[in-house]
């Protein structure tokens, strides 16, 4: 009898943990784009630091120097996340090897990982928003270059 109740508190354990463990797998997707998007960075201004800087220039690699600030706090944060989502999962185990009431911390770590990944979110967003700006700033307007629905409808 005792085995079976510890194989259900385990199997208990593990089902608690899984949702946790896609929500890993799903920071982990996140942070591959993040770092795609700071290789480009680093790519683009490897790329214009190789020519002579001209002040267009030197606005561009500014942004770029901005751009890869905000990708690497959302990494950090993301990376943040992504361990107390580990230790929530430890917790889990170990709450119920050691029969410890555990759910005030696990709680408050999900909590602070939910928090953290927000934030990262909103760094990546900001970061996206410069993105666009360095789009705008490259390429001059040109009615002919707009690939808006409406421009489209009119073509």
């Amino acid at each position: 009898m005792q085995a079976d109740s510890s194989l259900t508190s385990i199997a208990h354990v593990i089902q608690l943990a899984v949702a946790p463990v896609f929500l890993i797998a799903g920071e982990a997707a996140f942070l591959n784009v993040l770092t795609n998007r700071l290789g480009r960075v680093i790519d683009r201004g490897r790329a214009i630091a190789e020519r002579p800087i001209s002040p267009t220039g030197r606005e561009e690699l500014e942004l770029l120097r901005s751009r890869a600030k905000y990708v690497n706090r959302s990494i950090a944060c993301t990376t943040l996340s992504a361990l107390l989502i580990v230790t929530v999962i430890i917790l889990l185990f170990l709450g119920d090897f050691l029969a410890v009431t555990i759910a005030v911390a696990v709680g408050s770590l999900f909590v602070a990982a939910m928090l953290v990944l927000l934030i990262a979110l909103i760094l990546f967003f900001l970061e996206i928003q410069l993105a666009t700006a360095t789009l705008r700033f490259m390429i001059p307007h040109d009615p002919d270059l707009d690939l808006t629905a409406n421009a489209i409808e009119k073509k």
